[in-house]
């Protein structure tokens, strides 16, 4: 169904946004991995809402308690259940729009689906069901270090119309993490800032762009045809609440070069090895992944909660008019670049694990 992502590193995700609680349960984590669960906390502490004057300002700890999987701090092997329990909830500051759907929500569409709906929050579409991912994420990551030296490093490229100048050879993850934007262009971090808090001040809401590169990533992740490994990013990242576009490489600009401007020529890497001179292909050809750091975006809508009335219909199909309350991001895009990280870190072990399937496995030490 509609709530388990990957193949032999599974996640699955439950919970509402105004329910008892959300998380995750993980299967196909090798056994004997030293887990760390201070990180796992902290990406979470990430992604939480209430972090700045810049979020939601619902108050949520999101402590994550580990309930299946661990024994004496290594994975079993096991499914690993994860949950977070909902200590700010507050289901009655939605109970005036439970019969209106609200504009660029999914009220509408998963009423039309299931014939009924979780409206206080959104439910299942709110983005605090990426509560689940992203503690999965990092557990994800932690494989991906122990099968090799691999950096995933996201942060916010763009605000509205505001860009960031970012080396992404450079990019490091206390630059992303020293502004509350987190971008790691000071300039354009304070701007984008401004813009996010005049449009709060105005009701409104802003998206913007999401970049992505993971480094070390060995040549010969993914698969032909169906299962590339851009696609399966594709899939991941644009399950995210609120991403409606993804890019990989030179995206959609490369479109505007020639051949011979596009193509990353083979050279030595120095070490015996191959590398490519540019890396316009984001570092997969073929849908398998060359050796290249793996550059990636993703493109984030407004925030649908706007505090401004708009014009709506009921569920008894009149007009009506609608204005929020509640808590809610101005711009999503601070708090979902470690969403973003976690999606990449899930895809990118999955597709290692079934690499390593093919060529043997044995449990992890350290």
């Amino acid at each position: 169904m509609g709530s388990s992502f990957g193949r032999l590193l599974r996640v699955t995700t439950y919970g509402e946004s105004h329910g008892g609680g959300v998380g995750c349960i993980l299967e196909g984590c090798p056994p004997g991995l030293r887990l760390d669960l201070e990180r796992v906390q902290a990406e979470l502490d990430r992604r939480r809402p209430g972090q700045s004057s810049l979020t939601t300002p619902r108050k949520e700890l999101d402590k994550v308690e580990i309930l299946s999987g661990l024994f004496e701090g290594r994975t079993l092997g096991t499914p690993i259940a994860m949950a977070v329990r909902n200590q700010d909830a507050d289901p009655a500051a939605y109970r005036n729009l439970k019969d209106r759907y609200r504009p660029s929500h999914a009220d509408f569409t998963y009423e039309a689906r299931y014939g009924l709906r979780a409206w206080a929050g959104g439910g299942r579409a709110s983005a605090r069901e990426t509560v689940g991912r992203v503690a999965a994420g990092a557990i994800a990551r932690q494989i991906l270090e122990h099968l090799g030296p691999v950096q995933v490093v996201a942060w916010v490229e763009r605000v509205h119309d505001i860009s960031a100048q970012v080396e992404v050879d450079r990019v490091s993850s206390r630059a992303v993490d020293a502004h509350p934007v987190r971008c790691p262009d000071p300039e354009a971090a304070a701007l984008m800032e401004a813009r996010i808090r005049e449009v709060r001040r105005d009701g409104d809401t802003v998206g913007g762009v999401i970049r992505c590169v993971a480094r070390g990533v060995p040549a010969g992740l993914g698969a032909p045809v169906f299962d590339k490994l851009e696609a399966d990013l594709a899939r991941g990242l644009l399950s995210l609440p609120a991403c409606k576009g993804f890019e990989i490489g030179s995206g959609y600009p490369g479109t505007f070069l020639k051949g011979s401007q596009h193509n990353d020529a083979f050279v030595p890497d120095g070490l015996g090895g191959v590398a490519t001179k540019t890396n316009r292909s984001g570092g997969i050809q073929g849908g398998i992944s060359n050796g290249m750091p793996i550059v990636l975006s993703a493109a984030f809508k407004p925030v649908a909660t706007i505090f401004k009335e708009q014009q709506t219909v009921n569920d008894r199909g009149e007009a009506v008019l609608v204005k929020p309350r509640g808590r809610h991001d101005p711009c999503v895009l601070p708090r979902a670049v470690p969403m973003v990280e976690a999606m990449v870190c899930l895809v990118l072990a999955d597709h290692w694990l079934r690499w390593r399937g093919q060529v043997g496995s044995a449990p992890l030490e350290g």
